[in-house]
């Protein structure tokens, strides 16, 4: 690595962690993430659950048209559209407006096994990634400092993805479609802001080491 591509890397780190809100889409994409969440519980209160479908999937529409209009690629802005098709879809299967969040739970689940296990085996997930991102030619095991970082960051993204599933689960097994929703959206983007502010140091902490 050159001198000149240590020096760029090293400020753009700092840019990474000073809002990593933007690195997830920013405040509306707080709002994308919540808005559809929103939409099925109010109109499940006051529909027929085909119809409160049908106007999921019409809102989910009309979002993807909007963030294609303000410049998003399509992959991006069909993105939420797909997650919701498939979340509307297993609803339909299952008659049961509670299952609209059945994905989430369990991708809470598989996160955290993913996340845990990683620490467990000592390849944390986190300095996985970074290796790959630089390459994949850093011993980054064999640095102390930065092992330990890294099991922080990633048994920080674990605590987040088991108190998840901890949370909705109970709640999806008390069949209350109301409070999963407020679960959702305030688990959601605000714990996911956190998780990424540690991952992002411990990014910094081992450029700093290893870079």
């Amino acid at each position: 690595m050159t001198m000149t591509e240590q020096h760029q890397e090293r400020t753009e780190a700092p840019k990474a962690a000073k809002n990593p809100l933007d690195q997830l889409g920013g405040p509306m994409g707080f709002v994308y993430s919540t808005v559809p969440v929103v939409v099925f519980v109010a109109a499940n209160a006051f529909l027929p659950l085909p119809v409160t479908i049908g106007v999921s999937i019409a809102v989910g529409l009309a979002l993807t048209v909007f963030r294609m209009v303000r410049g998003e690629r399509f992959s991006t802005a069909a993105g939420g559209l797909l997650g919701l098709a498939v979340a509307v879809a297993i609803v339909a299967w299952t008659g049961s407006a509670k299952d609209f969040f059945v994905v989430g739970i369990w991708a809470a689940l598989a996160g955290f096994v993913v996340a845990f296990g990683s620490v467990l085996v000592r390849r944390p997930i986190t300095g996985v990634l970074w290796n790959l991102m630089h390459g994949g030619k850093h011993d980054w095991r064999a640095n102390r400092v930065v092992r330990r970082s890294h099991d922080i960051a990633t048994l920080f993204a674990a605590a987040v993805f088991g108190a998840r599933f901890v949370v909705k689960e109970w709640l999806y097994l008390a069949d209350s479609t109301n409070w999963l929703a407020v679960a959702k959206v305030a688990m959601g983007t605000p714990l996911t802001v956190l998780a990424a502010l540690v991952v992002v140091w411990a990014f910094r902490r081992t450029t700093k080491q290893l870079g």
